[in-house]
């Protein structure tokens, strides 16, 4: 590839546990709908209000929650160590890679509703939970079907920057390489394309993609899968003459027609070359993932429905429950009684990093069907 800044893109994406459980079963990890039915009945409630609020006044923290929850579950998994201010350590934590920083949007949304919890009931709810049923409740106000959430996660200990880069897909990655992330993760081809419909919504920084129209390879100055009008808006909006600072802060919406509602036109417009970011373009394009577009650009009903049961299968990924980690009583910090408590935080702090992943793996593993799974 060439020319322009090489950024991590949020290929979004959410999950919760959608097969049709009555609120007594356990999901996976031991998670379980209903989780706070006795310890804190109104959890859900008080969450779904503190983000309906948010969504009144701004409808673009759905999308904002999707990123956050996304690139928390994909890291350390969904144990809201995103949401760390800083840890014991001292080590630079997730908000500080470029992959989030300045590009997360609603963190305030989630410690206004993590505040209400703890008046409600101190101590109960963790901040991994709150976070699941705030994307839940973000992405239905955006138009996907009500679906269960399970709970049970509790939060970890640990956050690092440096985890980052080898977590989250590229904004450019080949498709190969993101489906075999995924796949690491315990989720499937299909999920990555289903998931990644969270592009419906919600806006991308010039950073992730004005690379298309400035020196992309040695043999083209615009990639020349880029829809002509769209390759002028990138132009226009990210070669302007001002300070870097203001291009920095430049954003354009995945979708220009719907940007607020979740709709198949994503898919469509991936078919007119029209997909903003590159390795979205290149699901289309792929032999592999192009029928898997196809079928989802041609039944949005089909494709809601399969996006809330894949995000509960992402709410499920490498989740701590039971005794690990812990109830922190606000986001932005591990509880004080843990604080320097090194030995429990490097054991809970493991990553997917950490272990060895056979990248050989074939996406044969990856292609397996989600039809099976009820919807979240």
């Amino acid at each position: 590839m060439g020319g322009g800044a090489r950024m991590i893109v949020t290929i979004f994406i959410v999950c919760s546990i959608i097969l049709p459980l009555a609120s007594a079963k356990l999901g996976p990890q031991g998670l379980r709908v209903g989780f706070y039915e006795k310890s804190c009945p109104q959890a859900e409630q008080i969450v779904a209000e503190v983000v309906s609020e948010a969504y009144r006044k701004d409808p673009g923290v759905a999308a904002g929650f999707l990123r956050i929850f996304f690139h928390d579950c994909f890291v350390n998994g969904c144990d809201a160590s995103i949401l760390l201010d800083s840890i014991p350590s001292g080590e630079k934590v997730e908000k500080d890679s470029p992959a989030n920083g300045k590009f997360l949007r609603g963190l305030e949304v989630i410690d206004t509703a993590k505040a209400r919890l703890e008046s409600e009931c101190p101590g109960i709810v963790s901040c991994a939970d709150t976070l699941s049923f705030a994307t839940r409740d973000g992405s239905v106000l955006a138009g996907v079907p009500q679906y269960n959430m399970p709970g049970g996660r509790r939060d970890g200990l640990v956050s690092r920057a440096a985890d980052i880069i080898s977590n989250v897909p590229l904004a450019y990655a080949p498709i190969q390489q993101i489906a075999e992330l995924f796949v690491k993760k315990g989720l499937t081809q299909e999920e990555m394309v289903v998931l990644t419909g969270a592009h419906s919504i919600g806006v991308a920084h010039c950073q992730n993609f004005a690379y298309r129209v400035n020196k992309y390879n040695d043999t083209f100055q615009t990639d020349p899968k880029l829809d002509d009008a769209d390759s002028a808006n990138i132009k226009s909006a990210c070669q302007r003459q001002v300070s870097n600072e203001e291009i920095e802060k430049t954003t354009l919406p995945f979708d220009t027609h719907t940007p607020f509602k979740m709709d198949a036109g994503f898919y469509t417009n991936l078919f007119k070359g029209k997909g903003l970011i590159e390795s979205d373009q290149a699901m289309a394009l792929d032999p592999r993932t192009r029928p898997i577009v196809g079928r989802l650009a041609e039944d949005e009903g089909k494709w809601l429905n399969q996006f809330a049961m894949a995000m509960s299968r992402l709410a499920a990924v490498d989740v701590k429950t039971g005794s690990e980690g812990e109830i922190r009583k606000q986001c932005r910090s591990v509880n004080l009684e843990n604080k320097g408590n090194t030995g429990i935080a490097q054991n809970l702090g493991k990553t997917n990093s950490d272990n060895n992943f056979d990248s050989s793996r074939t996406l044969i593993q990856a292609s397996i069907p989600i039809q099976a799974i009820p919807l979240a």
